[in-house]
């Protein structure tokens, strides 16, 4: 690949996003700007955002090498990816939106009204977001070290100080217009390449993979590894080396490599002729890699290639709905329906750009078959412009390419930063606005580009399986649990949070660590959603049930909002929490005191038992505000970002940030306590 266009596509990309950024930065101007962009994103806008944000190093770079490797078992990644939003449709989507909330623990303390419940879920929402931010770092590092030989962290702290200028000085505003303009970048970068790919492909005779075999060399290709290699070779391969082979100085002599094992030294150059078969690398446990290639579950990646397709799909299916950067983003839809719609487009955006992924896996393995050798299937869709194309169109492409990639990078970097600095804000650092969120970015980045120094060696794709994971395990049950049921106490969700998601956070933290590399034993941990996922929604269930005493007096209220429309949704509160004080009655000796009735149940002016009295006609043009619409936009009670109470209906907060100069509480504080 010729650096200088690929360094020239790269460099553009970074510039326009800089440039998009700062005009974000110039529309920005108050604190509902700057967290949720004023709650105004259309849903068309807001979907290309998503797209754009969700499509991250592991779609664009992650799958097609995990295909070319592993074959048709890992075609359930961009499946899960995508049906993750079917998920998030038919459970969550509008739901979460009427909530208010704006952050994953700012609705568990919504739902729940519990302080240990939201400070759980800020800590796992950390942990997810760090999760996936290491292979978004890693495909940095792997992309700017194929274009400029820098070592692989360089690529990955570039990345972060370019998210952190770009999110600190912009916020939401800022990020949906940049991540729009990313996904079509994306999109484009893989389609354009694909077409001639697949032109240059015809013009070779369009050769077939080898799909039950090891793949083969179709051209003279030279291979040089990085650090010391083991292989295994299954037939007498003739080749030239210069390094060291099986202990043996070699200075670009033949060599004829037997069957059986064989340790490459570091720095070493292999020559392979056309035809030969690739000698594949051995896996952990001393098994040669997969050679089962085009056969579900016979690929020998995993011993137990069931279980681990069962997991890699409840972590996918399920563990959308709990990523930190996804869930923001359906707070800046104006409404639910809007949500709905945003998350109807998502599907389709995803399936148009996943159609094009498994076509640079295939051609991978036709054409960059050495990647495999070297460790560097990830890198597949950089480098086959060059190998099927080759000359300034090779080039061109490559550099269309690298900047699709660098794309990838900065969307989903600057969605996660995002997310987990809002979290970092509101509940760890004091709660004191913007400028204490844009403090918050740096923590937020720079602890996973840390890591990302020491962890070097995971493939991308699998470690967004592994932050799937912890999200399936711990937000899916929090979520439809919190939605769907109205027995769920703060006990039973800090139940299904410790051990359903703090389970699976050990799980991948041990994988990561290579503490278990063969058998079960790394079967389980790697692919741990088959039973953390059951684990946390039992849980939750058992403990609620053993403490129904400890249910929210409000629960009825908010579930009235999550699932009443917006313009119903206050009337629709306060019936259902006039019904329920109304059974309670009946059921109570009449001097007895309420349990549930506390101090902000108590009548305000203008209502009694039997509901609110008729104030009687009201003069349009007065000034008393009166009753507003839920989505008013002016001040006053029920507007978004008014002083008064949240717009939920009674025994509701509104939890979105607010602006630190208003007389309201700053950003995570709890509103004032509407009347019922």
């Amino acid at each position: 690949m010729n650096q200088t266009y690929a360094v020239a596509g790269v460099s553009a990309v970074v510039l326009a996003t800089v440039l998009v950024g700062a005009l974000g930065l110039r529309v920005s101007r108050t604190t509902s700007d700057f967290y949720v962009a004023s709650r105004s994103v259309p849903p068309r806008l807001n979907a290309f955002a998503v797209s754009g944000e969700y499509l991250s190093a592991a779609s664009f770079l992650g799958v097609a090498g995990l295909v070319l490797a592993h074959g048709a078992d890992m075609l359930w990644f961009p499946i899960g990816y995508t049906a993750g939003f079917l998920v998030l449709l038919a459970f969550v989507a509008a739901p979460l939106r009427r909530s208010g909330a704006y952050t994953l623990p700012d609705f568990a303390e919504a739902r729940l009204e519990s302080r240990a419940v939201r400070r759980i879920a800020g800590v796992l929402v950390v942990g997810v977001g760090w999760l996936y931010l290491l292979p978004q770092l890693r495909g940095a590092g792997l992309t700017l070290r194929l274009l400029t030989g820098a070592p692989g962290w360089f690529g990955g702290l570039v990345v972060a100080a370019v998210v952190t200028v770009a999110v600190a000085s912009g916020g939401m505003r800022s990020i949906t217009f940049v991540q729009a303009f990313q996904y079509w970048l994306k999109l484009t970068a893989l389609l354009v390449p694909a077409v001639f790919l697949l032109l240059a492909w015809r013009a070779d005779h369009a050769p077939a993979p080898a799909w039950d075999e090891r793949p083969v060399f179709q051209r003279s290709t030279e291979v040089r590894t990085d650090a010391t290699l083991r292989l295994t070779v299954q037939e007498p391969v003739r080749i030239t080396a210069t390094g060291t082979v099986d202990g043996r100085a070699l200075h670009g002599g033949p060599l004829t490599l037997d069957p059986g094992p064989h340790r490459i030294g570091p720095a070493t150059t292999l020559r392979f002729p056309p035809g030969a078969r690739v000698p594949l690398p051995d896996a952990g446990d001393g098994r040669a890699a997969a050679s089962g290639w085009a056969n579900p579950l016979a690929s020998g990646r995993e011993q137990h290639g069931l279980y681990a397709t069962y997991g890699l799909i409840l972590a996918t299916f399920l563990g959308t709905m709990g990523l930190p950067h996804v869930v923001v983003r359906f707070y800046t839809n104006p409404d639910g329906r809007a949500a709905r719609r945003t998350t109807v487009a998502v599907l389709g955006l995803l399936g148009a750009f996943y159609l094009l992924v498994p076509l640079y896996g295939v051609l991978g393995r036709l054409y960059a078959p050495d990647l495999l050798l070297t460790g560097d299937a990830d890198a597949a869709v950089l480098v086959l412009p060059q190998r099927l194309i080759g000359g300034v169109g090779g080039d061109l492409l490559g550099a269309l390419v690298a900047g699709g990639a660098c794309a990838a990078f900065l969307s989903t970097v600057s969605g996660l930063t995002m997310s987990v600095a809002g979290v970092l804000a509101q509940d760890v650092l004091p709660a004191l606005g913007i400028r204490h969120h844009r403090l918050a970015t740096l923590p937020a980045i720079a602890v996973p580009t840390a890591a990302n120094a020491v962890v070097s060696d995971l493939p991308v794709a699998d470690a967004v399986g592994l932050a799937f994971a912890v999200s399936a395990s711990s937000f899916c049950p929090l979520l439809v649990l919190g939605i769907w049921w109205r027995g769920l106490t703060p006990p039973g969700a800090v139940a299904g949070l410790l051990l359903g998601g703090g389970s699976a956070l050990t799980a991948v933290t041990v994988t990561i660590a290579g503490g278990a590399r063969s058998g079960l034993l790394h079967t389980l941990l790697a692919w741990p959603a088959v039973w953390s996922v059951p684990v946390g929604f039992t849980a939750m269930v058992l403990t609620s049930l053993a403490t129904r005493d400890r249910t929210p007096a409000s629960a009825s209220a908010t579930m009235a909002r999550l699932h009443l429309p917006e313009a119903t949704a206050g009337q629709g509160a306060g019936r259902t929490e006039r019904r329920d004080a109304g059974r309670r009655a009946a059921t109570r000796h009449p001097h007895e005191r309420d349990p549930h009735r506390t101090e902000r149940d108590a009548p305000a002016p203008g209502l009694d038992d039997a509901g609110p009295r008729d104030p009687g006609p009201r003069d349009p043009d007065s000034r008393d505000p009166g009753p507003r619409d839920r989505d008013s936009r002016g001040p006053g009670p029920g507007g978004p970002d008014s002083c008064g109470p949240g717009s939920g209906g009674p025994g509701s907060r509104d939890l979105s940030p607010r602006d630190p100069d208003s007389c309201g509480p700053g950003p995570g504080g709890p509103g004032p306590e509407p009347a019922v």
